[in-house]
């Protein structure tokens, strides 16, 4: 085999397989059922058309058959005239026509034979039609019925073309997620164990320890000032001279707190004062 011939046949071989692909066996088979249909009827149209010619054999026959008769009495007339001349120019047109009428018998019963033929070849090819019909539509039946259970077998099974894309979006899908929730976590391990600051917050790690140390400090501070402003609220007892003396130490404690704490409010106040003025003078110096 040549070059040629070998590229030929596979160029052969991939149209018949890109044909076999997209071919729909419903549609090559009412296709099929249509042209022997048609078949059928060019039958029914040959057999209409030899009766047709038939016919008008038959009628030639029986004009001429006619003449016959007619040209009978025509020769009876003529010899009662004593006419031999027209009587025997008569019966020689009786004998053509008779001719005639034997030559188109023979024909007529040649189309009347095949007329039967085709009758025949006609009816045989009507149950032809009718059995590919059923089986048609059986095999159609069946072919929709298993491409429908391949269908779903596809996607019950994800092994079609459109599922199997789904499938592969839903992986994609998850890969991301399992990507995004992995750094997630992982840049709150960082910031949480420092490594990372985050860029709301001020200063670095131990600028945020060093808050929340002065933070809680100034919390329990605060807790013991509001602790000495209320009192306790226990329920009273009787005083006992170690709990009046107790009691008069506490007294002394809060009251020296409470002191302290007013110093310090008062020394806040101050601050704050100078703070003001100091912002005035600059002010009216930048005005000047």
């Amino acid at each position: 085999m040549g070059i040629l011939s070998r590229l030929s046949f596979t160029i052969r071989s991939w149209i018949n397989a890109l044909l076999a692909r997209s071919s729909n066996p419903s549609a090559e088979l009412d296709y099929s059922y249509e042209q022997m249909r048609d078949e059928l009827q060019n039958v029914k149209r040959g057999i209409a058309d030899l009766t047709t010619q038939k016919k008008r054999l038959q009628k030639h026959r029986d004009r001429l058959a006619e003449n016959v008769e007619k040209h009978n009495e025509q020769a009876r007339e003529a010899v009662r005239q004593d006419r031999d001349d027209l009587a025997r120019r008569a019966l020689e047109k009786k004998q053509a026509n008779l001719s005639q009428i034997e030559e188109l018998d023979g024909q007529i019963e040649e189309l009347e034979a095949n007329q039967a033929t085709l009758v025949s070849k006609k009816d045989e090819l009507e149950q032809r039609v009718e059995q590919f019909r059923t089986q048609k539509e059986t095999m159609k039946a069946r072919y929709e019925a298993a491409e429908a259970g391949a269908r779903v077998s596809e996607a019950l099974t994800g092994v079609g073309d459109e599922m199997g894309e789904v499938t592969r979006s839903i992986e994609r899908m998850r890969d991301r997620t399992d990507e995004m929730e992995s750094r997630a976590a992982a840049l709150e391990e960082l910031e949480e164990t420092g490594a990372l600051d985050s860029v709301l917050e001020e200063g670095d790690s131990i600028d945020r320890e060093l808050e929340k140390i002065s933070t809680g400090r100034e919390v329990d501070t605060e807790l013991e000032t509001l602790k000495a402003e209320m009192g306790k609220s226990e329920p009273e007892a009787e005083a006992t001279p170690e709990a009046e003396t107790s009691e008069e130490a506490t007294e002394t404690d809060s009251g020296a707190a409470a002191e302290e704490s007013t110093v310090e409010v008062d020394q806040e106040a101050v601050d704050e004062e100078l703070a003001e003025l100091e912002a005035e003078e600059e002010e009216q110096e930048s005005q000047s």
